[in-house]
């Protein structure tokens, strides 16, 4: 940046820019915009010595941004363009008709050619300024090379856009023509054109990723043609598509910009104000943005790091997502723009447009400074930390109903008030004398409030009750303890620290009772010697930060050796191991008490019996029965039995005993049996006696 001085130096000229440069600065959307092209250009015809005596005169002219020196044209620049390396930065205008070329590096221009006729586009071929291709507005094509003029061509109709394809070579003309030129650089000669269905056309591109050659036509279309067959792979109908609720369209559309964007992207202006953004898979567009202006679309950019369409046309620059279309900020030029041009992997971009001064903006939210103006960052940065006035300071923005409430309605129209957006600005003196004129007794509504506002601080200072929340409320009451304590610590660090009780992320735990703090649980037991200990420590702490402060020490505490606190710190570990065993074995405690307890419950309940299926409950009787058995002897026991019949006793012939006794069986054995013996007899019934067939045999038998 150079306040209007001739240094030549890249060093002189950041050092000259904090030397009182005045910086244009515009924040649309909260986006800040630097403009490095504010001030006032001086004619070329003026000597070197009036403009040194101009700059020492003129205070407007001293303090004039000059980022690149001489950046700017006679009269209207048409195009701008950036070589493939980012070194040079070439443009064309007029009048006379030319080309400039600037080098970043040396912050220059480098060389300046004149033609004979206007440029109505240009590209360049190499990654540098030595092959460039010139489109002229009488139908010629001139070629430069790095010297200067190389040769001259001339196409059958004007043209009015060209694209070059690298792996073939051939330069594609459309223009005032249905036919699409095909010029090869390699062979030197006109090849054979490609016939399109448009009766004219206005703009072309090629994909740089599978070199798709598209054209836009004045009927709305995009035809796309493959260059490897030359033949058509498709094509979409804009003019239709960009007809929707919310456009207004005088006329038909007709494509004025194409831009691809990767290998299946590809943004389509109309010469009504709309974009739309296609994927080659598909004929309808992805979105469709407005203008709003009804004003033809110069020039389409994209912005990957942030997914940004920078689309302008002659009036203003819109810069938009790409997927939702939400503005991201935008700019307006008093003179029309002719051109739009992005430098690559940065937040800068040139306008090229019916002024003699090339646009430069800078937009550090896009992304960083190119490398050879890198000192801008700093100097953003430095303007962002120290605010200046800006010229809105000394306006006041009114809408129409405010002008309305005043009484100034009818100054619409006139000097006094200048349109912007969706109201006026006002000169803030004329604001604030017609307001005391409306309203007499502004003043003392002015004094109530100041009143109302001393009162309110009075208030503040009194003693407040403590509200505590419903829920953990001894939690709370901790915090808010810890909070007191650690107000001496906060001013000697000079930091506040954060509060949980305001922190918005802990608000339900002092709300939903689901998050109540169980003090009776064993895991809040075993760690609350813990939190108590920490607390008690902080506390000590504090203490001793007190007793240092009333002493007047702040960088050691004196009275106690290091050998002291180191015992007193074992003393506290002792003790708090201490306290976690004593709460460990009143928990074991607690368990067998518990334990205890269910035991005597479980006792003193009456048991129940369930009887087994297929058996009779007869009476508690037999219980008894069966336990007066079991303390009877074996003795009485056989004789019981004996008696009953169950049990039979015999002597044998070597003198022994035999005992034979009968199993008593359950009722499901009975009724197994019952079901047995009727099976038995249904089988007996149910056979057929095998009788006859005995006595017919007996009868065939031989006589032998």
């Amino acid at each position: 940046l150079v306040g209007g001085g001739e240094a030549r130096g890249a060093d002189q000229r950041a050092a000259s820019a904090a030397n009182g440069c005045v910086m244009q600065v515009s924040s649309v959307n909260d986006v800040k915009i630097y403009n490095l092209s504010y001030g006032r250009s001086l004619p070329e015809w003026l000597s070197d010595r009036k403009k040194r005596a101009l700059q020492k005169n003129d205070v407007d002219v001293r303090r004039r941004i000059e980022l690149i020196q001489d950046f700017e044209m006679p009269a209207v620049s048409t195009n701008i363009k950036v070589s493939r390396d980012g070194q040079y930065i070439i443009a064309t205008g007029t009048y006379k008709p030319r080309i400039r070329c600037y080098d970043t590096y040396q912050l220059s221009m480098k060389f300046e050619r004149c033609l004979d006729s206007e440029v109505v586009t240009f590209e360049i071929l190499s990654d540098d300024y030595s092959k460039l291709v010139f489109l002229q507005c009488d139908r010629y094509v001139e070629f430069h090379s790095q010297h200067g003029h190389y040769y001259r061509t001339r196409i059958p109709k004007f043209g009015r856009d060209f694209s070059y394809h690298y792996p073939s070579c051939d330069l594609y003309f459309v223009g005032a023509s249905s036919e699409v030129y095909r010029l090869n650089l390699e062979q030197g000669r006109f090849l054979n054109s490609l016939q399109t269905e448009a009766s004219q056309n206005n703009v072309c591109d090629i994909n740089p990723a599978h070199y798709l050659f598209a054209t836009g036509s004045t009927e709305g279309k995009v035809e796309c043609w493959d260059p490897r067959t030359r033949n058509r792979v498709g094509m979409l109908d804009c003019a239709l598509s960009s007809v929707t609720t919310d456009t207004e369209i005088d006329g038909l559309p007709s494509i004025s910009a194409l831009k691809f964007k990767g290998a299946l992207h590809m943004a389509v202006g109309t010469t009504t104000g709309q974009v739309l953004l296609y994927d080659l898979r598909s004929n309808r567009p992805l979105f469709v943005k407005d203008h709003h202006y009804g004003l033809p679309i110069k020039s389409i950019e994209f912005q990957d790091l942030l997914d940004l369409v920078i689309s302008a046309d002659s009036r203003i620059v819109k810069m938009w997502n790409q997927n939702t279309g939400k503005i991201f900020t935008s700019i307006e030029l008093p003179n029309e723009i002719n051109d739009l041009c992005l430098y690559p992997n940065s937040g800068m971009f040139f306008l090229a447009n019916e002024s003699p001064k090339i646009n430069t903006f800078y937009v550090p939210t896009l992304g960083p400074a190119p490398r050879w103006c890198s000192f801008l960052d700093n100097l953003t940065e430095e303007l962002e930390e120290n605010p200046e006035s800006t010229v809105y300071d000394d306006y006041k923005f009114v809408t129409k109903k405010d002008l309305e409430n005043l009484g100034l309605d009818h100054l619409i129209g006139t000097s006094l008030l200048r349109a912007y957006m969706h109201g006026f600005f006002l000169d803030i003196r004329l604001y604030h004398k017609v307001k005391t004129m409306t309203n007499p007794f502004a003043y003392e509504e002015y004094r109530k409030d100041k009143i109302r506002q001393k009162i309110e601080e009075t208030r503040a200072q009194r003693v407040q009750v403590q509200k505590l929340p419903r829920v953990n409320k001894e939690l709370a009451l901790k915090f808010i303890e810890e909070e007191k304590e650690d107000q001496v610590q906060k001013k000697k660090k000079g930091k506040n620290l954060p509060n949980i009780l305001r922190d918005e992320r802990f608000k339900v735990m002092f709300e939903n009772p689901d998050y109540q703090v169980d003090e009776a649980s064993e895991e809040f037991r075993l760690i609350n010697p813990i939190v108590s200990k920490a607390s008690e420590k902080r506390k000590k702490k504090l203490k001793r930060i007190q007793e240092q402060m009333e002493a007047g020490q702040e960088e050691e505490l004196e009275g106690k050796p290091s050998d002291a606190e180191s015992s007193e710190s074992s003393d506290d570990d002792r003790g708090w191991v201490e306290e976690v065993q004593k709460q460990h074995k009143l928990l074991r405690k607690e368990e067998k008490l518990r334990l205890m307890e269910s035991n005597q419950q479980s006792r003193s309940k009456p048991k129940f019996f369930e009887i087994k299926a297929g058996e009779e409950f007869r009476s508690f009787q037999d219980t008894v029965h069966k336990q007066k058995l079991l303390k009877t002897t074996l003795e009485d026991r056989l004789k019981q039995e004996e008696k009953s019949g169950t049990l039979h006793l015999s002597n044998t012939t070597v003198g022994s005993k035999q005992l034979t006794f009968a199993l008593k069986k359950s009722e499901q054995q009975k009724k197994r049996q019952d079901a047995e013996k009727q099976h038995h007899e249904e089988r007996r019934r149910l056979r057929r006696s095998a009788e006859h067939l005995r006595g017919k045999a007996l009868k065939r038998k031989s006589p032998f």
